[in-house]
C-alpha cells in the first residue's frame, strides 16, 4: 500500500505495472495472506505500523483475487479499472487540438501496439493494457536476465514515451493544470 501510494502518486504507469508485479507476487505466495505477512512483508524495513497496514492491504487484494478469480491469471479490477481511466485521458488527449505531440507520441507508437496485440491475442484488452504489458513482459525477462530482441527494444522507446506522456497528463489533470 505504501509504495502504491507513492506510485499512484507520482507516476500511474508504474503504479499499475507495479499492481501486475504485485498480482504475480501474490500468485507465487498462493493468496495466502499469513504467509506474505511472515515472508513478504517482513522484508520491508518499515516501522510496525506500516508493517501491519501493508499486511493488511495486501490480505484485502488476496481476497480480492480469490473472489474475482485471477488466483491463476488477470489483474484486478481495480488494476484495470485505473487502466480505463488512464484510457479516457488517452483519447481526451487524442482528441484534443492542444496535444499534437501526444497524438504523434501515439501514431509512432501504434504500430508496435498493434503487433503486439496480434502476438499476444489481447485484441480485447485496451491499447494501454498492451503498452503496460508489453513493458512488463520486458521487465520479466529483464529479471530473468533473458535476452530482449532488437525488434523489443525498438518498440519499447516509443510505447514508453507514450506513457511517459500520459503519466505526465494525468499528474496534470489531477493538479488541474492539465489544457484540453
Amino acid at each position: 500500500m505504501k509504495i502504491a501510494r507513492q506510485l499512484k502518486d507520482s507516476n500511474i504507469a508504474e503504479y499499475v505495472l507495479y499492481m501486475f508485479q504485485l498480482e504475480d507476487t501474490l500468485r507465487a505466495y498462493g493468496c495466502d495472506a499469513e504467509r506474505m505477512r511472515d515472508e513478504y512483508v517482513t522484508r520491508f524495513d518499515w516501522s510496525y505500523a506500516d508493517r501491519e497496514a501493508e499486511a493488511q492491504w495486501l490480505e484485502g487484494l488476496c481476497g480480492m483475487m480469490v473472489s474475482e478469480g485471477k488466483t491463476e491469471h488477470g489483474h484486478l479490477q481495480s488494476t484495470l479499472g485505473t487502466i480505463s481511466l488512464m484510457t479516457d485521458l488517452h483519447l481526451t488527449l487524442l482528441r484534443s487540438p492542444k496535444h499534437p505531440f501526444y497524438s504523434a507520441a501515439y501514431y509512432k507508437a501504434l504500430p508496435y501496439i498493434v503487433e503486439f496485440r496480434a502476438k499476444s491475442k489481447g485484441e480485447g484488452a485496451p491499447e494501454l493494457q498492451n503498452c503496460l504489458e508489453m513493458l512488463y513482459g520486458v521487465m520479466l525477462l529483464r529479471l530473468q536476465k533473458r535476452e530482449i530482441s532488437k525488434e523489443t527494444q525498438e518498440a519499447l522507446a516509443p510505447v514508453t514515451h507514450l506513457l511517459a506522456l500520459l503519466s505526465d497528463a494525468w499528474q496534470k489533470e489531477r493538479t488541474g493544470e492539465l489544457e484540453i
